[in-house]
């Protein structure tokens, strides 16, 4: 008997349709639990590879064998000191049992919120147990001087005991303990940023300020105290000086008086009429260091000064 060729052709496909539904490739980065009317059937797929299934039963369910990310939100926290902070932190996590993976927690999305918990619980308590200086120090280490300034700063730096690497590294294990029945494994967990909240902010801030005021008032006093010292030997020194001057001064005055002196008297005693040109010189002086145009004055017949004026008349 002749074969029908559309009934080859449906068989045919039927068959195709049966080893495309029986046939799964695993990758190198999956991992691969397969399931039966939704529960687990037989042990976790690891190696890659060409795999079989029983067709329109059985269910492949593939996990990421990668390391992969969790970046958690900012939750405020307050520290051990009462001071209150915004923590920004993010975690690398990996499906380490793909079979308890997928009991307990069925795909990436439940395990990113169960991790979620996880951490920010952990974060929470590690936080609220260590003073701000211990969150965000690594270490005791000396902070390179930059000027006076920083030195002065620096020397109210507080010594850490724990420190943010060693925050970090307890609240992965804490994780990983209680993350041990879920199938995943925390690779790493940082502290990604910290910043305070609005109020601490301002009051830091604050203190901030106060802290360079209080560092610029004692240079402004130093300041001060150099400019008082300064001015009093600039003053002393030129007292010094002006004395020094005047006292030149006076004897040049005196020793040019001398020789002047000399001078005249010299002269005076040549002749008659040499004395009478002294006697006019000097009134001439006295007339020059004595009057101006305004000076009224009284002057006896006798006087040598009348005779002079009298003279010119």
């Amino acid at each position: 008997m002749k074969k029908n060729p559309i009934i080859l052709i449906l068989a045919l496909l039927v068959v195709v349709i049966f080893v495309f539904n029986s046939v799964f490739i695993v990758k190198e980065t999956e991992q691969v639990v397969i399931t039966q009317f939704g529960r687990p059937v037989g042990d976790a797929i690891l190696t890659p590879g060409l795999n079989f299934k029983t067709p329109f039963i059985q269910k492949t369910n593939f996990f990421d064998k990668r390391f992969l990310e969790w970046d958690g939100d900012a939750n405020q926290i307050p520290t051990k000191d009462k001071k209150y902070i915004f923590v920004d932190s993010y975690a690398r996590w990996q499906i380490t049992d793909p079979l308890k993976f997928f009991i307990r927690l069925t795909n990436e999305r439940g395990a990113l919120s169960r991790i979620a918990d996880i951490l920010d619980g952990e974060t929470r308590d590690y936080v609220a147990n260590h003073n701000l200086e211990e969150v965000v120090r690594t270490s005791n280490r000396t902070p390179v001087s930059s000027g006076v300034i920083a030195e002065m700063i620096s020397d109210s730096l507080i010594n850490i005991e724990v420190g943010r690497e060693k925050i970090q590294h307890m609240i992965r294990e804490s994780a990983n303990q209680e993350a041990s029945d879920l199938g995943i494994a925390i690779l790493d967990f940082k502290i990604k940023r910290i910043n305070y909240v609005p109020e601490v902010r301002e009051q830091v801030y604050n203190r901030m300020k106060s802290e360079r005021m209080r560092i610029a008032d004692e240079f402004r006093s130093e300041g001060q105290g150099d400019a008082s010292v300064i001015n009093g030997e600039k003053e002393r020194d030129l007292q010094t000086i002006q004395s020094a001057a005047f006292k030149e001064a006076e004897e040049i005055m005196g020793k040019a008086d001398a020789e002047a002196a000399a001078i005249y008297t010299a002269v005076y005693d040549r002749s008659s009429a040499s004395r009478d040109l002294y006697a006019f010189m000097k009134a001439m002086e006295t007339f020059e260091k004595t009057f101006d145009a305004e000076t009224q004055i009284i002057l006896s017949t006798k006087s040598e000064l009348y005779r002079y004026l009298k003279d010119m008349n």
